[in-house]
């Protein structure tokens, strides 16, 4: 599995960072990425919390 943050949709609140760290950090622009090209499978149900609780509705995991 992976993950994809839309930087247009971002707003940078952090929350992703906060439930799946191993996934999701903040980058200098203060937006969400991904450091990971896949999603480790003890991290892929935080990710998926993490894309659920987005308030922008901008995380997707594929």
């Amino acid at each position: 599995m992976k993950a994809r943050v839309d930087r247009e949709k971002c707003i940078g609140c952090g929350l992703c960072t906060n439930i799946c760290p191993e996934v999701f950090e903040l980058d200098e622009e203060g937006l969400a990425r991904v450091k990971v090209s896949e999603i480790p499978e003890s991290s892929a149900e935080a990710a998926g919390e993490a894309a659920d609780s987005c308030p922008a509705e901008a995380i997707s995991i594929e």
